[in-house]
C-alpha cells in the first residue's frame, strides 16, 4: 500500500504546483504612500476629470498554464490607482458633470518565463487619453514594464512567485502611466 501511495502523492503535488494563481487587483494597485506623493503632481485639468473605459485584453488564469492578469483585475487596480491620485471623481457623475477625459487601456502582452524560480515578467499596455469635448487624442503610449519575484518570496510555490512577478510588473506599469499623465500640459 505504501508503494502505491507515494506515487499518488507525488502526482498530486505536481498538479498542485502547476496550478495557476490569479493576480489580485489589490496587490497590483499603486502603494498608498506613493499615491499620496503622486497626488500632489496631478495637473488641475485632470483632477476628478478622468473616466476609465473598460480595459481590453488580458486573460484569465488557467489551472494548467499558470498565473495571468485578467482585464478585470487590471481595470480594478488602474481605477483604484486613478482614484488614489484624485483623477477619477469619487462618485460617478452624469450629464454635464461627466469627466472631460476618457482613459482607455489595452493589455497587449504578458511575457512570462517558462520556469519561474526567480521570474521576471514583462507587461505591455497601450494607454490612450481622449478629450471627450472634441474627440481629440491627447495622449497615446504603449508602456512595457517588468516585475520580479525572488525565489524566497514564495519558496515552495512556483505559481505564487509568478503571480507576485505579474503584480509587480502591473504596479510598475501603473506608476509609469500615472507619471506620464501628470506630465501632460493640458488646458
Amino acid at each position: 500500500m505504501a508503494k502505491l501511495f507515494a506515487p499518488v502523492v507525488l502526482i498530486a503535488a505536481a498538479l498542485v504546483a502547476g496550478c495557476g494563481a490569479p493576480s489580485q487587483s489589490m496587490t497590483m494597485t499603486v502603494d498608498k504612500a506613493e499615491l499620496l506623493q503622486l497626488r500632489t503632481w496631478v495637473p488641475d485639468a485632470l483632477k476628478f476629470n478622468v473616466m476609465l473605459e473598460h480595459v481590453q485584453g488580458g486573460e484569465n488564469t488557467s489551472f494548467w498554464w499558470g498565473s495571468a492578469v485578467s482585464a478585470m483585475a487590471f481595470e480594478n487596480a488602474l481605477d483604484d490607482s486613478l482614484r488614489g491620485v484624485g483623477m477619477v471623481p469619487p462618485a460617478p457623475p452624469a450629464g454635464k458633470n461627466a469627466p472631460r477625459f476618457l482613459l482607455k487601456a489595452h493589455i497587449i502582452a504578458l511575457m512570462q518565463p517558462l520556469v519561474a524560480a526567480a521570474p521576471e515578467v514583462g507587461i505591455s499596455v497601450r494607454y490612450q487619453l481622449v478629450d471627450q469635448i472634441d474627440g481629440k487624442l491627447v495622449y497615446e503610449r504603449t508602456l512595457r514594464t517588468t516585475g520580479r519575484a525572488a525565489f524566497t518570496d514564495a519558496m515552495l510555490s512556483q505559481p505564487e512567485r509568478l503571480r507576485l512577478a505579474n503584480e509587480d510588473a502591473v504596479r510598475n506599469n501603473l506608476v509609469t502611466a500615472l507619471k506620464d499623465l501628470m506630465a501632460l500640459r493640458l488646458q
